[in-house]
Parts: C-alpha cells; sequence; structure tokens
C-alpha cells in the first residue's frame, strides 16, 4: 500500500558536483547536487543556484562555469564549499585548490577534480526558489588515469558522490 508524502522534490540520489566560476578578479566554488544532463546535441548541462548565492552572479555575469567532478576523498572540500560563503572568503586559498586555466573557458577549474567541464551559460530560467543555468559544454578535462587509451572515460574507476536528502554518498559500479 502507498501513502501520500505530499508534494516535494523526491529524486534521489543527485551527483554531487563543484562549480567554479569567476568574474574579473573575483572567483568562488559552490558544491551544488541539482544538476543533470539535459541534452546530447549541443551537449547541455544545467544547474541550479539560489539567486541570493554568490556564484550566482558570477555565473551571470561572466556567462561561463565549470563543472568539477570531485571524487570520494573530497566530502571534505564539497560540505566546506557548500556551507561557506565565497563573499568573504577565497575557497581555492583556504582549501589550497589549484585554480587552473581552461583553453576555452575564463572560470578556473579546480586541478585536484578529476574531471573538469567547462560551459557557457546558454540560457538562464528563473524557476521560483532557484535560477536554472542551462550551460553548453566547451571543453572537457579529465585526469590521465581516468580515460582508456581509446580516449573514453574509465567508468568503473570513478568514485563520485551523490546527495541525499542530507547526507553524502559513495557511487559504485555493481
Amino acid at each position: 500500500m502507498k501513502k501520500d508524502i505530499g508534494i516535494h522534490e523526491r529524486l534521489y540520489p543527485n551527483p554531487v558536483i563543484l562549480v567554479s566560476c569567476s568574474y574579473h578578479d573575483q572567483h568562488n566554488i559552490i558544491t551544488l547536487a541539482w544538476t543533470g544532463t539535459i541534452c546530447s546535441s549541443p551537449p547541455l548541462i544545467s544547474v541550479s543556484i539560489r539567486p541570493s548565492r554568490y556564484s550566482h552572479r558570477l555565473i551571470k555575469e561572466s556567462g561561463q562555469f565549470v563543472i568539477n567532478i570531485p571524487h570520494q576523498g573530497q566530502v571534505g572540500i564539497c560540505n566546506y564549499c557548500g556551507t561557506v560563503s565565497g563573499r568573504d572568503i577565497d575557497k581555492f586559498s583556504q582549501l589550497q585548490l589549484t585554480a587552473a586555466e581552461m583553453n576555452k573557458v575564463e572560470a578556473k577549474m579546480i586541478k585536484e577534480c578529476p574531471i573538469n567541464i567547462g560551459c557557457r551559460v546558454k540560457d538562464i530560467i528563473s524557476l521560483g526558489t532557484h535560477d536554472l543555468f542551462i550551460g553548453e559544454v566547451i571543453q572537457v578535462m579529465v585526469d590521465h588515469e581516468w580515460v582508456y587509451s581509446d580516449g573514453d572515460l574509465d567508468y568503473d574507476k570513478l568514485s563520485t558522490l551523490t546527495w541525499c536528502m542530507g547526507r553524502y554518498y559513495k557511487n559504485t559500479a555493481i
């Protein structure tokens, strides 16, 4: 028997990502779990961010961002970047992370994350509590050890994270 639990978003778990963004000399990292692939051609990924967040303004002004996919050993980084505002602190410096250049995106990638996806904002849709940023993928950088000789990602080696109802979980292949 089923029970009606009320209206609420219940599509869990969600992938955990670290979004880095830059506008002029301002840089930030925000942890998000409201993200997903929305189109294959052109490759589009969405991220949802509250307008009150510091990263929202940086992405809106710059028109770009980098999705950095953390590995399981970076839970502390994810937790910090999701709970501390970048308005008052440089998260790259505080966490001793490398703000590395990408060829096609001005926003800095997090070198320590195994996968970095550079995106150009294609559209912003105001939805209510969050704005949906639709990013067109324009560059993907991956650490060498995560790539097969044919150039594809070795998904069996990926040790990513998901977020479910206030907790981080490790993803493992079955």
